[in-house]
Order: structure tokens, then C-alpha cells, then sequence
């Protein structure tokens, strides 16, 4: 408790500040505002009956979870799912890959407050906590202990840079890892930092997101994508980060011949009309993918300003440049693009991602690019070259599929929590 006080001290004195910046992100994403009571722990409705509970804070570790989710569905069909976010596209997500799902229930994860905690805990009464990736909340961790929650931490990982972060308050991180029950890391070096930092029953059970397959409804959104974009050759800018995209357009502009098209994905909804602007300001032609209709011959940028299609954009494009590794994000997942075959192209900034994606570059199923106008230079070759690519997408295929089975070594150390043996 004393170890958490300074930290739930901060809290209180930066909720004001909290509160001051959701009504900001609002003004782009009204969402933001949606079941606000649900972050200071106040549910509508009572809860009967079991419950698992598995909280993904945003869209990625929404998209993983889905095949843990399915498999926790059919191992206990008498439970239910509460699959909690921190986000509105988190949220959208879970609705959008559980909507004819009747046992999966959304709602927004509490600040880490230890009244609210318990609050939360108290009202869904989980059986069990499954936490993905590296969301560590103290006084939600503690609170779980106090109640009698045990929680596992699902397709953890912890790059080398934020193990550095939390080894500077080491008790604090010790005593939250602590209350964890199991992890289950990604990779060896994953599992290394959690248990330097303290983390009990580290299991390696690998990458859940390999279990993610392309959905019927995504594969034919994506033959419908492609006969909008007629027979030009597209260039997919997969999830990019604030400042990437400008890099990216200036390339584009410059190396890229008139009847490529540019496919460009920003990762944040709230950013999609700035994206527009900055195409618009170097005189790109530009079309949304909200207009759900034919892309202009003339058009050079096709705005992909939509949630939950990024299977379909990978499977109607010849290449795709993987955002975030640009510029020092630490890169996005490129597992869905070598699951339907597309060539990867990675930045150097991959240190969220940095087994896959060596793993993947030795697989042959990506490149690597010191910059945005080599990896855009990668990119157009491998467009012009059927055979490379057509190898490339061959071998992502490949290393996604010998990759997955990770969703079923995570159920099975899940089984041993609840039957006390892990």
C-alpha cells in the first residue's frame, strides 16, 4: 500500500488534467465522451452468472484477443466475456468482431484509482482476469489480489525500452507484477525482462496475433477494393503515425509513377482529415474510402478512413510499407499482411516488434529500409517485379502459418490458474 500511495497520489492530482484531455480528443472523436460514468466505475445493470473477464486497451490488442476470446466462448460455454478498453476504437473494434455474439459484453476499464477498482471488480465479480500486452494498472492489480482475482497477462511483451522505464521505480513494478497470477510471454526476450522485473509463472506460449486469419467477410471486402482500384498497381501505407505521412506522400509524389496508387491508412481515426489535408497540400488528387465508390482513374491517394478493413487493405494491395516504423513508434503488427500474402516493408523503428519482424525479414516475407524514400524505392521494384513479390507473399504465408498455436497454449495455462495448478 505504501509503495502505491505516492503513485495514487498522482492520480488524484491529474485526474482534472485526465478529464481536461478526453474532452480535448472529443472535439475529433465525440465517442471519447460515451459511457464516461463507465470510468469512474459506474455500470448500468447487475451481472449474473460467471465471468471472465479480458481487458485490450485499444484496436490491436482488441484484434489479438479475439482469438483467445473465441477459444475462452467454446472451452466454457456457460460464461460469459466482459472485454473491457481504454479506447472508442477499442471499443468499436470488440463490437464490430463480437456483434453476433450474445456472451461477449464491452466496457470501459476505471482509472487506476483503488475505490474505483474495486468498485469495478465488485460489480462483475470476474472469475478471472486476462490482461493483454503490457497494460499494468497498481491499484487495479492490488485490488484483484484483495478480491480474489486472479490474472494472467496474455501475449505479454516489453521491449527493452520500457523495461528501462519501469526498472526505475523497482519496487513499485515488483510488487505490481507480483499480484499477477501467469504471464504469458511472446518471446524469450520478453519473458526474460518481465521476470528481471519481477514477474511470477512467466510462461512462453508466443505471439497470439498469428492465430488472427482473415475472416470470408474481409477477403471478399478485399476483392471488392480491388475491382474499385481497376487494374492499377496499389501501394498500401499500412497504420501510419503522426509525421510519417508527410514523409510518405513527399516520396510517393516524387518516385512514384501516375498510375500507382497510393492506399493510405492512418492508424487514428481522429487524424484522417489532417491526412487529407497534407495529400491536398502537395497537390495529390485524393479520394476517401468512405465515398464506397470506384476510385477515380485520376485519383493518386485513396484515404482508407474506415475501422476494422485492414485485412481487406492488405489483401487488395501489392506492397505494403508498414507505419509506425518510420519514424521511432516502435512499429505496428505486420502479421496480418504476411498472413494474405503481402510483401512487408519495414523502417528501421520495428522495437515493439523486433522478433517478428527479423523473423519475418529471414522468412523472405519482408524488406528492410533505412528510410521512407528507400522503402518507398523497395516498395515500386517489388510492384514492377510479379515473380519477387509473388515469392514474398508465398513466404508470409508461410511464416504466419508455422507461427500460430499460441491462442491454445495460452488456454491451456489459463485451465491450470483456475484448477490452481500454474
Amino acid at each position: 500500500m505504501l509503495l502505491r500511495l505516492p503513485y495514487s497520489l498522482l492520480w488524484v492530482l491529474a485526474l482534472p488534467l485526465v478529464l481536461l484531455r478526453l474532452l480535448w480528443r472529443a472535439r475529433r472523436q465525440p465517442d471519447y465522451l460515451g459511457h464516461l460514468g463507465e470510468r469512474f466505475a459506474r455500470y448500468p445493470g447487475k451481472v449474473s452468472g460467471r465471468l471472465i473477464w479480458v481487458h485490450a486497451v485499444s484496436v490491436g490488442e482488441t484484434r489479438a484477443a479475439e482469438a483467445l476470446v473465441r477459444a475462452l466462448l467454446e472451452r466454457w460455454p456457460a460464461d460469459h466475456i466482459l472485454l473491457t478498453h481504454m479506447t472508442p476504437t477499442g471499443r468499436a473494434t470488440g463490437a464490430a468482431l463480437f456483434a453476433n455474439e450474445a456472451r461477449v459484453r464491452a466496457a470501459y476499464l476505471p482509472y487506476d484509482l483503488g475505490i474505483l477498482a474495486t468498485r469495478f471488480l465488485r460489480h462483475f465479480r470476474p472469475r478471472l482476469g486476462v490482461i493483454m500486452e503490457t497494460e499494468l494498472w497498481p491499484n487495479l492489480l492490488a485490488a484483484c489480489s484483495r478480491e480474489g482475482v486472479p490474472v494472467i497477462l496474455a501475449n505479454a511483451r516489453l521491449s527493452a525500452r520500457s523495461a528501462r522505464r519501469y526498472a526505475r521505480w523497482p519496487a513499485l513494478s515488483a510488487a505490481t507484477l507480483g499480484h499477477l497470477s501467469a504471464v504469458a510471454a511472446q518471446t524469450a526476450a520478453d519473458a526474460g525482462r518481465l521476470q528481471a522485473l519481477g514477474a511470477p509463472a512467466v510462461h512462453l506460449t508466443g505471439n497470439i496475433k498469428f492465430d488472427i486469419t482473415p475472416p470470408a467477410a474481409a477477403t471478399a471486402l478485399a476483392a471488392t477494393f480491388r475491382q474499385h482500384c481497376g487494374d492499377r498497381a496499389v501501394l498500401l501505407a499500412a497504420s501510419t503515425r503522426e509525421g510519417e505521412e508527410a514523409l510518405i506522400l513527399d516520396a510517393f509524389a516524387r518516385l512514384a509513377p501516375a498510375d500507382c496508387l497510393l492506399a493510405l491508412v492512418p492508424r487514428h481515426p481522429q487524424r484522417f482529415d489532417d491526412v487529407a489535408a497534407l495529400a491536398a497540400a502537395r497537390g495529390l488528387a485524393l479520394q476517401r474510402r468512405s465515398a464506397a465508390a470506384a476510385v477515380d482513374p485520376r485519383t493518386r491517394v485513396w484515404l482508407g478512413d474506415s475501422m476494422g478493413e485492414m485485412f481487406a487493405y492488405y489483401g487488395a494491395a501489392g506492397v505494403a510499407l508498414i507505419g509506425g516504423s518510420w519514424l521511432p513508434f516502435g512499429g505496428q503488427n505486420l502479421i496480418e499482411a504476411c498472413a494474405v500474402g503481402t510483401p512487408v516493408i519495414l523502417g528501421p523503428h520495428t522495437f515493439n516488434f523486433e522478433l517478428v519482424a527479423e523473423q519475418a525479414v529471414d522468412a523472405g516475407a519482408a524488406l528492410r529500409a533505412a528510410d521512407v524514400d528507400s522503402g518507398m524505392a523497395a516498395a515500386l521494384a517489388l510492384l514492377a517485379d510479379p515473380a519477387r513479390r509473388e515469392a514474398m507473399g508465398n513466404a508470409g504465408r508461410a511464416f504466419a502459418s508455422q507461427h500460430r498455436g499460441a491462442s491454445a497454449r495460452t488456454l491451456a495455462l489459463i485451465e491450470n490458474v483456475l484448477d490452481g495448478r500454474a
